[in-house]
């Protein structure tokens, strides 16, 4: 770690982007967080925000030390743009083009280049984000050669380089759930199941042994496949 380095890390509220934000807190002398209201219909992930950022910080005192502000950004436009079923009340299925529906088309870029725009002014010098290519939902701008060639445009743009780290890209969920037990033990894989938010219907009325929503949308099934592989890899 570079007493030099911090990092704005895309934060949702959700299981990914918690353990992306304890992997910066680890690494990085400052770390502020970054949410994005675009209309989705799970919008209450983005109520658990704060206090799963409380809740890493009672983890550890350095991460509570390293810990900077919040902020929010209105992209509800992006919701307005799009005709899927993150940002309409539409059934989750999948299109022709061999995608679901709940792909918002130029979401993680739009994401992004607001995070650098940010990041410029705060004088933070990498981002970080939860995008994976490994166990995902086929989004193409998940890819590992999206988000680069965009740092690269980035780069150029802003006339100082961008970094855009991406901790969970070459990992699967099982792994993922495993990072998150190395980086803060069995506190940090319990806050991550009782507080965070993945499911796509913004259903936290049932809890499974891995976390709350409707357990069907694709969101739920990944997370749910994912700890159990992670549950059973522990067991044996």
């Amino acid at each position: 770690m570079s007493a030099q380095e911090s990092a704005l890390v895309l934060f949702s509220g959700g299981q990914d982007s918690t353990t992306c934000l304890a992997w910066a807190l680890d690494r990085f002398s400052r770390v502020e967080t970054l949410g994005f209201d675009y209309g989705q219909r799970h919008r209450v992930e983005l109520e658990r925000r704060e206090t799963l950022r409380e809740g890493l910080c009672e983890l550890k005192p350095e991460w509570r030390d390293r810990l900077g502000e919040d902020h929010t950004i209105d992209l509800s436009v992006l919701g307005e743009i799009s005709d899927t079923a993150l940002t309409r009340d539409a059934e989750i299925a999948m299109t022709e083009a061999g995608l679901p529906n709940t792909f918002v088309p130029g979401r993680n870029i739009v994401f992004l280049t607001f995070a650098a725009a940010l990041a410029y002014r705060r004088g933070l010098t990498r981002l970080v984000g939860g995008m994976c290519e490994t166990d995902y939902s086929g989004y193409p701008d998940c890819r590992d050669e999206t988000i680069q060639t965009l740092a690269k445009a980035l780069t150029l743009g802003m006339d100082r380089a961008v970094e855009i780290d991406t901790p969970l890209m070459r990992i699967d969920k099982a792994e993922t759930w495993a990072l998150a037990e190395r980086l803060g033990g069995g506190p940090l894989v319990e806050l991550i199941v009782e507080d965070t938010h993945t499911c796509y219907l913004g259903d936290r009325g049932e809890r499974h042994a891995w976390g709350f929503g409707c357990g069907e949308c694709p969101a739920c099934e990944l997370r749910a496949r994912g700890f159990e592989r992670y549950a059973a890899t522990r067991a044996g």
